[in-house]
């Protein structure tokens, strides 16, 4: 059961909510830059740490449309970054040169390799790309 107290005087209950939910995911949206570098600017001129802000923007657009085009039908699309970073980002893998294609193989034995494969076949689909 959730409970609103607010002073808005027009409104109903969805919009409350929604406006709610909205705010939620600004919130989370922050935490997650924050996870991602944001929280300490490492350098010491500021046009360099404007690069660095872009550069974690960027990073965290990619990890967005990454996990909404990739992994839409597992529950990693809802992992936060660290979590991502552990369990997908640092898998084990070898660039495996075969006549003139290269392939990456990730190491069976890491527990989240199937999630990886099916978010990178997934993404494959859609492109169009054999």
């Amino acid at each position: 059961m959730t409970c609103f107290a607010t002073n808005t005087l027009t409104g109903q209950l969805a919009d409350l909510e929604l406006r709610h939910r909205r705010r939620a995911r600004a919130e989370d949206r922050i935490r997650h830059a924050k996870d991602t570098g944001l929280a300490k600017l490492p350098l010491h001129a500021f046009a360099a740490n404007r690069i660095w802000i872009e550069v974690v923007s960027l990073a965290l657009e990619v990890i967005a449309w990454a996990q909404m085009l990739a992994l839409g039908g597992h529950q990693a699309r809802r992992w936060e970054p660290k979590r991502l970073r552990v369990r997908l980002f640092w898998a084990g893998a070898r660039v495996v040169r075969t006549g003139r294609r290269c392939w990456v193989r990730f190491d069976a034995s890491w527990p989240w390799s199937g999630v990886l494969v099916a978010g990178i076949v997934r993404l494959r689909g859609l492109s169009g790309v054999p």
